[in-house]
Protein backbone atom coordinates (compact mmCIF):
# COMPACT_ATOMS: atom_id res chain seq x y z
CA UNK A 1 0.00 0.00 0.00
CA UNK A 2 2.94 2.26 1.03
CA UNK A 3 4.56 1.82 -2.60
CA UNK A 4 1.64 2.23 -4.46
CA UNK A 5 0.89 5.66 -2.70
CA UNK A 6 4.73 6.43 -3.15
CA UNK A 7 4.36 5.33 -6.54
CA UNK A 8 1.28 7.76 -7.27
CA UNK A 9 2.48 10.62 -5.65
CA UNK A 10 5.80 10.49 -7.60
CA UNK A 11 3.26 10.25 -10.41
CA UNK A 12 1.57 13.58 -9.51
CA UNK A 13 4.45 15.78 -8.86
CA UNK A 14 5.82 14.72 -12.72
CA UNK A 15 2.58 15.50 -14.18
CA UNK A 16 2.55 19.07 -12.38
CA UNK A 17 6.06 19.43 -13.59
CA UNK A 18 5.33 18.77 -17.25
CA UNK A 19 2.03 21.09 -16.75
CA UNK A 20 3.91 24.06 -15.29
CA UNK A 21 6.73 23.71 -18.16
CA UNK A 22 4.27 23.51 -21.18
CA UNK A 23 2.54 26.64 -19.45
CA UNK A 24 6.52 28.41 -19.38
CA UNK A 25 6.48 27.35 -22.99
CA UNK A 26 3.17 28.73 -23.91
CA UNK A 27 3.79 32.55 -21.92
CA UNK A 28 7.48 32.23 -24.14
CA UNK A 29 5.64 31.34 -27.27
CA UNK A 30 2.92 33.71 -26.82
CA UNK A 31 3.82 37.73 -27.05
CA UNK A 32 0.43 38.71 -25.61
CA UNK A 33 1.16 36.66 -22.51
CA UNK A 34 4.59 37.98 -22.05
CA UNK A 35 3.21 41.35 -22.39
CA UNK A 36 0.68 41.08 -20.39
CA UNK A 37 -1.94 41.74 -23.52
CA UNK A 38 -5.02 40.08 -24.14
CA UNK A 39 -5.60 38.16 -27.38
CA UNK A 40 -8.56 40.00 -29.04
CA UNK A 41 -10.39 39.95 -32.41
CA UNK A 42 -11.84 42.96 -33.77
CA UNK A 43 -14.53 42.80 -36.29
CA UNK A 44 -14.58 45.82 -38.35
CA UNK A 45 -17.89 46.57 -40.89
CA UNK A 46 -16.47 48.12 -43.57
CA UNK A 47 -17.33 49.38 -47.01
CA UNK A 48 -15.47 51.34 -49.70
CA UNK A 49 -16.21 53.83 -52.43
CA UNK A 50 -13.04 53.31 -54.30
CA UNK A 51 -9.54 51.98 -53.54
CA UNK A 52 -9.91 52.81 -49.54
CA UNK A 53 -10.72 49.10 -48.81
CA UNK A 54 -7.05 47.81 -49.74
CA UNK A 55 -5.29 51.20 -48.19
CA UNK A 56 -7.02 49.95 -44.78
CA UNK A 57 -6.16 46.26 -45.40
CA UNK A 58 -1.95 47.70 -45.28
CA UNK A 59 -3.03 49.42 -42.67
CA UNK A 60 -3.97 47.05 -40.56
CA UNK A 61 -1.46 44.50 -41.94
CA UNK A 62 0.89 46.73 -40.36
CA UNK A 63 -0.92 47.42 -36.70
CA UNK A 64 -1.50 43.42 -36.28
CA UNK A 65 2.44 43.16 -37.35
CA UNK A 66 2.85 45.42 -34.45
CA UNK A 67 0.49 44.32 -31.98
CA UNK A 68 0.36 39.93 -32.53
CA UNK A 69 -2.30 39.87 -29.65
CA UNK A 70 -4.26 42.12 -32.10
CA UNK A 71 -6.24 40.49 -35.04
CA UNK A 72 -8.76 42.45 -36.94
CA UNK A 73 -11.29 41.08 -38.82
CA UNK A 74 -11.88 43.18 -41.77
CA UNK A 75 -16.07 42.46 -42.62
CA UNK A 76 -16.47 44.40 -46.14
CA UNK A 77 -20.43 44.68 -47.20
CA UNK A 78 -22.19 47.49 -49.60
CA UNK A 79 -22.73 50.75 -48.48
CA UNK A 80 -26.34 50.48 -48.93
CA UNK A 81 -26.75 47.63 -46.47
CA UNK A 82 -24.35 49.30 -43.81
CA UNK A 83 -27.65 50.70 -42.07
CA UNK A 84 -28.86 47.28 -41.60
CA UNK A 85 -26.20 45.22 -41.28
CA UNK A 86 -25.30 47.33 -38.06
CA UNK A 87 -29.09 47.57 -36.70
CA UNK A 88 -29.05 43.48 -36.75
CA UNK A 89 -25.30 43.16 -34.83
CA UNK A 90 -26.61 45.79 -32.02
CA UNK A 91 -30.21 44.23 -31.69
CA UNK A 92 -28.67 41.02 -31.48
CA UNK A 93 -26.82 42.24 -28.74
CA UNK A 94 -23.93 41.50 -30.77
CA UNK A 95 -22.39 44.68 -31.60
CA UNK A 96 -18.84 44.86 -33.72
CA UNK A 97 -16.05 46.04 -32.29
CA UNK A 98 -15.53 49.16 -35.26
CA UNK A 99 -17.67 50.60 -38.22
CA UNK A 100 -17.18 52.70 -40.70
CA UNK A 101 -19.77 55.33 -40.46
CA UNK A 102 -20.99 58.03 -42.38
CA UNK A 103 -22.28 61.61 -41.87
CA UNK A 104 -25.85 59.81 -42.25
CA UNK A 105 -25.84 57.06 -40.26
CA UNK A 106 -23.35 58.45 -37.46
CA UNK A 107 -26.41 59.74 -35.28
CA UNK A 108 -28.38 57.05 -35.25
CA UNK A 109 -25.71 55.01 -33.55
CA UNK A 110 -24.47 57.78 -30.92
CA UNK A 111 -26.49 56.13 -28.24
CA UNK A 112 -24.79 52.84 -29.00
CA UNK A 113 -21.23 54.37 -29.23
CA UNK A 114 -18.14 53.75 -26.94
CA UNK A 115 -17.51 57.22 -25.41
CA UNK A 116 -13.98 57.41 -26.83
CA UNK A 117 -12.72 60.67 -24.75
CA UNK A 118 -11.27 58.70 -21.87
CA UNK A 119 -9.03 56.55 -23.96
CA UNK A 120 -7.82 59.54 -26.04
CA UNK A 121 -6.70 61.99 -23.60
CA UNK A 122 -9.94 63.83 -23.28
CA UNK A 123 -12.29 65.93 -25.64
CA UNK A 124 -10.22 69.00 -26.07
CA UNK A 125 -7.05 67.15 -26.52
CA UNK A 126 -8.48 64.73 -29.29
CA UNK A 127 -10.43 67.41 -31.35
CA UNK A 128 -8.09 69.92 -31.28
CA UNK A 129 -6.44 67.72 -33.70
CA UNK A 130 -8.97 68.03 -36.50
CA UNK A 131 -10.70 70.73 -38.40
CA UNK A 132 -13.12 72.57 -36.41
CA UNK A 133 -16.09 72.52 -38.98
CA UNK A 134 -16.77 68.71 -38.50
CA UNK A 135 -16.37 69.01 -34.72
CA UNK A 136 -21.14 68.53 -34.38
CA UNK A 137 -20.29 65.46 -36.49
CA UNK A 138 -18.48 63.62 -33.26
CA UNK A 139 -18.57 65.25 -30.59
CA UNK A 140 -22.26 64.31 -29.04
CA UNK A 141 -23.05 65.88 -25.35
CA UNK A 142 -19.20 66.50 -24.77
CA UNK A 143 -18.50 62.76 -25.57
CA UNK A 144 -16.22 61.48 -28.66
CA UNK A 145 -18.69 59.27 -30.44
CA UNK A 146 -16.31 58.76 -33.42
CA UNK A 147 -12.91 59.33 -34.77
CA UNK A 148 -13.06 61.11 -38.30
CA UNK A 149 -11.52 59.21 -40.77
CA UNK A 150 -11.78 61.88 -44.07
CA UNK A 151 -13.60 64.19 -44.70
CA UNK A 152 -15.59 65.96 -47.95
CA UNK A 153 -16.52 69.29 -49.25
CA UNK A 154 -18.73 71.35 -51.95
CA UNK A 155 -16.56 73.19 -54.11
CA UNK A 156 -16.15 74.38 -57.90
CA UNK A 157 -14.54 72.47 -60.17
CA UNK A 158 -13.66 74.55 -63.60
CA UNK A 159 -13.47 73.90 -67.68
CA UNK A 160 -9.98 75.45 -67.96
CA UNK A 161 -10.13 74.96 -71.77
CA UNK A 162 -13.41 77.00 -71.96
CA UNK A 163 -12.26 79.98 -69.39
CA UNK A 164 -9.13 80.32 -71.06
CA UNK A 165 -10.64 80.25 -74.47
CA UNK A 166 -12.51 83.47 -73.34
CA UNK A 167 -9.51 85.10 -71.35
CA UNK A 168 -11.36 84.43 -68.02
CA UNK A 169 -8.71 84.24 -65.27
CA UNK A 170 -10.25 82.44 -62.30
CA UNK A 171 -8.84 83.29 -58.78
CA UNK A 172 -5.59 81.88 -57.39
CA UNK A 173 -5.71 83.14 -54.11
CA UNK A 174 -8.51 83.18 -51.22
CA UNK A 175 -7.82 86.77 -50.48
CA UNK A 176 -9.39 87.38 -54.47
CA UNK A 177 -12.65 85.22 -54.44
CA UNK A 178 -15.38 86.26 -56.35
CA UNK A 179 -18.69 87.27 -55.35
CA UNK A 180 -21.19 85.74 -57.10
CA UNK A 181 -22.48 88.57 -59.27
CA UNK A 182 -18.58 88.85 -60.74
CA UNK A 183 -19.05 84.79 -60.84
CA UNK A 184 -22.01 85.07 -62.56
CA UNK A 185 -20.98 87.57 -65.30
CA UNK A 186 -17.49 85.64 -65.69
CA UNK A 187 -19.72 82.40 -66.62
CA UNK A 188 -21.63 84.83 -68.95
CA UNK A 189 -17.92 85.85 -70.72
CA UNK A 190 -17.19 82.18 -70.71
CA UNK A 191 -20.24 81.44 -72.65
CA UNK A 192 -20.16 84.05 -75.16
CA UNK A 193 -16.44 84.08 -75.39
CA UNK A 194 -15.68 80.58 -74.83
CA UNK A 195 -18.11 78.37 -76.36
CA UNK A 196 -19.92 77.34 -73.14
CA UNK A 197 -23.25 75.73 -73.73
CA UNK A 198 -23.57 76.18 -69.95
CA UNK A 199 -22.05 78.64 -67.35
CA UNK A 200 -22.46 76.29 -64.38
CA UNK A 201 -24.21 72.87 -63.19
CA UNK A 202 -25.29 72.43 -59.78
CA UNK A 203 -25.90 69.22 -58.48
CA UNK A 204 -29.62 68.52 -57.52
CA UNK A 205 -29.33 67.88 -53.66
CA UNK A 206 -30.02 69.84 -51.03
CA UNK A 207 -27.08 69.46 -49.71
CA UNK A 208 -25.32 70.99 -52.53
CA UNK A 209 -27.83 73.99 -52.43
CA UNK A 210 -27.47 75.07 -49.05
CA UNK A 211 -23.55 75.78 -49.65
CA UNK A 212 -25.53 79.04 -51.47
CA UNK A 213 -27.64 79.41 -47.86
CA UNK A 214 -24.49 79.40 -45.70
CA UNK A 215 -22.89 81.94 -48.12
CA UNK A 216 -25.80 84.42 -47.36
CA UNK A 217 -24.94 83.58 -43.95
CA UNK A 218 -28.08 81.33 -43.53
CA UNK A 219 -28.67 78.26 -41.70
CA UNK A 220 -31.61 75.27 -41.69
CA UNK A 221 -32.45 74.55 -37.76
CA UNK A 222 -31.59 77.23 -35.24
CA UNK A 223 -28.01 76.71 -33.39
CA UNK A 224 -30.12 75.07 -30.17
CA UNK A 225 -32.33 72.67 -32.59
CA UNK A 226 -35.16 73.95 -31.57
CA UNK A 227 -36.90 75.86 -34.42
CA UNK A 228 -36.50 76.53 -38.18
CA UNK A 229 -34.40 79.04 -39.52
CA UNK A 230 -34.19 78.67 -43.17
CA UNK A 231 -36.98 81.11 -43.78
CA UNK A 232 -35.32 84.55 -42.01
CA UNK A 233 -33.68 86.77 -44.77
CA UNK A 234 -30.55 85.04 -45.75
CA UNK A 235 -32.22 81.90 -46.70
CA UNK A 236 -34.82 83.84 -48.65
CA UNK A 237 -31.59 85.58 -50.74
CA UNK A 238 -30.43 82.42 -50.97
CA UNK A 239 -33.49 80.56 -52.78
CA UNK A 240 -34.06 83.85 -54.47
CA UNK A 241 -29.93 83.93 -56.26
CA UNK A 242 -30.55 80.19 -57.09
CA UNK A 243 -33.78 81.09 -59.06
CA UNK A 244 -31.95 83.72 -60.72
CA UNK A 245 -28.55 82.03 -61.82
CA UNK A 246 -31.48 79.72 -63.51
CA UNK A 247 -33.71 82.79 -65.01
CA UNK A 248 -30.34 84.27 -66.07
CA UNK A 249 -29.76 81.21 -67.91
CA UNK A 250 -26.40 80.94 -66.32
CA UNK A 251 -27.77 77.25 -65.29
CA UNK A 252 -29.29 75.02 -66.87
CA UNK A 253 -33.21 74.11 -65.96
CA UNK A 254 -32.59 70.33 -67.13
CA UNK A 255 -30.41 69.32 -63.95
CA UNK A 256 -33.11 70.51 -61.52
CA UNK A 257 -36.36 70.27 -63.11
CA UNK A 258 -35.59 67.07 -65.54
CA UNK A 259 -33.47 65.39 -63.78
CA UNK A 260 -30.07 65.27 -66.28
CA UNK A 261 -27.06 64.35 -64.84
CA UNK A 262 -25.01 67.20 -64.05
CA UNK A 263 -21.40 65.09 -64.40
CA UNK A 264 -22.17 63.59 -67.67
CA UNK A 265 -22.99 67.66 -69.14
CA UNK A 266 -19.27 68.25 -67.64
CA UNK A 267 -17.35 65.55 -68.91
CA UNK A 268 -19.11 66.33 -72.79
CA UNK A 269 -16.64 70.00 -72.40
CA UNK A 270 -20.02 72.08 -72.87
CA UNK A 271 -20.24 73.52 -69.82
CA UNK A 272 -17.64 75.68 -67.78
CA UNK A 273 -17.86 74.90 -64.03
CA UNK A 274 -19.75 72.22 -61.94
CA UNK A 275 -20.41 72.77 -58.16
CA UNK A 276 -20.12 69.47 -56.73
CA UNK A 277 -17.55 67.19 -53.88
CA UNK A 278 -14.44 66.86 -53.77
CA UNK A 279 -14.98 63.52 -54.53
CA UNK A 280 -15.18 64.46 -58.52
CA UNK A 281 -11.53 65.02 -58.66
CA UNK A 282 -11.11 61.09 -58.35
CA UNK A 283 -14.43 60.92 -60.82
CA UNK A 284 -12.72 63.28 -63.33
CA UNK A 285 -9.32 62.28 -63.04
CA UNK A 286 -10.11 60.14 -67.01
CA UNK A 287 -11.27 63.28 -68.65
CA UNK A 288 -8.69 64.10 -71.58
CA UNK A 289 -11.11 65.83 -73.65
CA UNK A 290 -10.39 69.03 -72.28
CA UNK A 291 -8.08 70.47 -69.19
CA UNK A 292 -10.08 71.02 -66.21
CA UNK A 293 -9.17 72.23 -62.46
CA UNK A 294 -10.56 73.77 -59.55
CA UNK A 295 -10.77 76.83 -57.97
CA UNK A 296 -11.99 78.50 -55.42
CA UNK A 297 -16.06 79.45 -54.28
CA UNK A 298 -17.54 82.66 -54.58
CA UNK A 299 -19.03 84.50 -51.79
CA UNK A 300 -21.66 86.66 -51.18
CA UNK A 301 -22.10 87.57 -47.05
CA UNK A 302 -19.69 85.05 -46.68
CA UNK A 303 -17.18 82.10 -47.80
CA UNK A 304 -18.51 78.53 -46.91
CA UNK A 305 -18.65 75.27 -48.16
CA UNK A 306 -20.85 72.14 -46.51
CA UNK A 307 -18.57 69.76 -44.90
CA UNK A 308 -19.22 65.29 -44.47
CA UNK A 309 -16.56 62.46 -44.00
CA UNK A 310 -16.66 59.52 -43.02
CA UNK A 311 -15.90 57.90 -39.55
CA UNK A 312 -14.76 55.06 -37.23
CA UNK A 313 -16.77 54.13 -34.92
CA UNK A 314 -16.03 51.61 -31.50
CA UNK A 315 -19.22 50.24 -29.99
CA UNK A 316 -20.22 49.44 -26.28
CA UNK A 317 -20.87 46.10 -24.87
CA UNK A 318 -18.18 44.75 -27.78
CA UNK A 319 -16.04 43.19 -25.13
CA UNK A 320 -12.88 44.60 -26.55
CA UNK A 321 -13.62 48.57 -25.74
CA UNK A 322 -10.04 48.97 -24.71
CA UNK A 323 -8.62 47.13 -27.73
CA UNK A 324 -10.84 49.01 -30.29
CA UNK A 325 -10.11 52.66 -29.16
CA UNK A 326 -6.68 51.73 -28.81
CA UNK A 327 -6.82 50.80 -32.85
CA UNK A 328 -8.93 54.13 -33.29
CA UNK A 329 -6.06 56.09 -31.53
CA UNK A 330 -3.97 54.39 -34.09
CA UNK A 331 -6.20 54.86 -37.29
CA UNK A 332 -6.39 58.94 -36.25
CA UNK A 333 -2.50 59.67 -36.06
CA UNK A 334 -0.60 61.96 -38.54
CA UNK A 335 1.08 59.17 -40.30
CA UNK A 336 -1.73 56.78 -40.55
CA UNK A 337 -4.48 59.20 -41.35
CA UNK A 338 -2.19 60.42 -44.01
CA UNK A 339 -1.57 57.60 -45.46
CA UNK A 340 -4.99 56.41 -46.01
CA UNK A 341 -6.20 59.71 -47.42
CA UNK A 342 -3.35 60.51 -49.28
CA UNK A 343 -3.25 56.43 -50.73
CA UNK A 344 -7.26 57.14 -51.56
CA UNK A 345 -7.27 60.50 -52.87
CA UNK A 346 -9.49 61.58 -49.75
CA UNK A 347 -9.32 64.68 -47.94
CA UNK A 348 -7.65 64.72 -44.33
CA UNK A 349 -9.71 66.14 -41.58
CA UNK A 350 -6.26 66.50 -39.66
CA UNK A 351 -5.01 70.27 -39.49
CA UNK A 352 -1.93 69.24 -39.83
CA UNK A 353 -2.49 67.18 -43.19
CA UNK A 354 -4.46 69.75 -45.69
CA UNK A 355 -1.12 69.60 -47.54
CA UNK A 356 -0.35 66.34 -49.01
CA UNK A 357 1.45 64.54 -51.44
CA UNK A 358 -0.95 62.97 -53.66
CA UNK A 359 0.02 61.05 -56.78
CA UNK A 360 -3.03 63.20 -58.49
CA UNK A 361 -5.05 66.31 -57.79
CA UNK A 362 -2.83 67.87 -55.05
CA UNK A 363 -3.64 71.50 -55.80
CA UNK A 364 -6.98 71.08 -56.16
CA UNK A 365 -7.33 68.88 -52.79
CA UNK A 366 -5.51 72.07 -51.04
CA UNK A 367 -8.35 74.23 -52.35
CA UNK A 368 -11.13 72.22 -50.90
CA UNK A 369 -9.39 71.90 -47.60
CA UNK A 370 -9.45 75.77 -47.95
CA UNK A 371 -13.09 76.04 -48.28
CA UNK A 372 -13.42 74.06 -45.63
CA UNK A 373 -11.05 76.37 -43.27
CA UNK A 374 -13.83 78.68 -43.91
CA UNK A 375 -16.86 77.46 -42.96
CA UNK A 376 -19.46 78.34 -41.82
CA UNK A 377 -20.40 76.41 -38.47
CA UNK A 378 -24.07 76.17 -39.35
CA UNK A 379 -23.11 73.88 -41.92
CA UNK A 380 -22.21 70.98 -39.64
CA UNK A 381 -24.43 72.16 -37.06
CA UNK A 382 -27.47 71.63 -39.60
CA UNK A 383 -26.39 68.33 -41.36
CA UNK A 384 -24.73 66.54 -38.17
CA UNK A 385 -28.98 66.65 -37.21
CA UNK A 386 -29.03 63.60 -38.83
CA UNK A 387 -32.34 62.71 -36.74
CA UNK A 388 -34.27 65.55 -38.66
CA UNK A 389 -32.83 66.38 -41.70
CA UNK A 390 -33.75 63.51 -43.62
CA UNK A 391 -37.34 64.00 -42.63
CA UNK A 392 -37.64 67.50 -44.37
CA UNK A 393 -34.90 67.42 -47.39
CA UNK A 394 -36.96 66.05 -50.12
CA UNK A 395 -39.70 68.68 -49.19
CA UNK A 396 -36.74 71.21 -49.48
CA UNK A 397 -35.55 70.07 -52.96
CA UNK A 398 -39.35 70.49 -54.23
CA UNK A 399 -39.50 73.65 -52.53
CA UNK A 400 -36.66 75.03 -54.76
CA UNK A 401 -37.67 73.35 -57.49
CA UNK A 402 -41.32 75.71 -57.17
CA UNK A 403 -39.56 78.91 -56.97
CA UNK A 404 -37.15 78.03 -59.92
CA UNK A 405 -40.34 77.51 -61.72
CA UNK A 406 -42.28 80.50 -60.52
CA UNK A 407 -44.69 78.06 -58.49
CA UNK A 408 -43.99 79.97 -55.55
CA UNK A 409 -42.07 82.96 -53.97
CA UNK A 410 -39.05 82.75 -52.36
CA UNK A 411 -40.63 83.63 -49.13
CA UNK A 412 -43.23 81.38 -50.00
CA UNK A 413 -41.20 78.20 -50.59
CA UNK A 414 -38.62 78.65 -47.50
CA UNK A 415 -41.75 79.58 -45.16
CA UNK A 416 -43.41 75.71 -46.39
CA UNK A 417 -39.92 74.60 -45.80
CA UNK A 418 -39.87 75.81 -42.32
CA UNK A 419 -42.95 74.42 -41.86
CA UNK A 420 -41.40 70.77 -42.74
CA UNK A 421 -38.34 71.51 -40.62
CA UNK A 422 -40.94 72.48 -37.19
CA UNK A 423 -42.48 68.79 -37.94
CA UNK A 424 -39.14 66.64 -38.23
CA UNK A 425 -38.03 68.76 -35.17
CA UNK A 426 -41.03 67.33 -32.81
CA UNK A 427 -41.46 64.11 -34.65
CA UNK A 428 -37.51 63.84 -33.44
CA UNK A 429 -38.47 64.68 -30.12
CA UNK A 430 -41.40 62.25 -29.82
CA UNK A 431 -39.14 59.68 -31.40
CA UNK A 432 -36.54 60.51 -28.69
CA UNK A 433 -39.18 59.91 -25.42
CA UNK A 434 -40.48 56.46 -27.14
Amino acid sequence: MRKSFKFVSVTLVLVMLALMSLACGKKDDDPAASDGKKNATLDFVWFSDGVEGGVMKDIIKDYEGKNPNIKINLIEIAYKDLSTKMKTMVAGGKPPALARISTTEIGAFSNQALDLATYVGGVDKFTEQFIDSIKPYYVVDNKVIAAPMDVTANGLIYNKTLFDKAGVKVPTSPDAVWTWDEFSAALKQVMEKGGAKYGMVWDFTPHRWSTLLYQFGGSMISQDGTKATINNEAGVQAADYFKKLHKDGVMPISVWLGGENPNNLFRSGTVAAHLAGNWMVSNYKDITNFEWGVTYMPKAKQRSSVPGGKFVMAFKNSGVEKEAASFIEYLSSKEVNSKFNKESLFMSPRKDSSKLDYAFGKEMFEVFANELNNTAPAAAEDWSKQGIVPKFSNDLKNNLVEVITDKSTAKEAMDKTAKAIDKAISDDKKDDKK
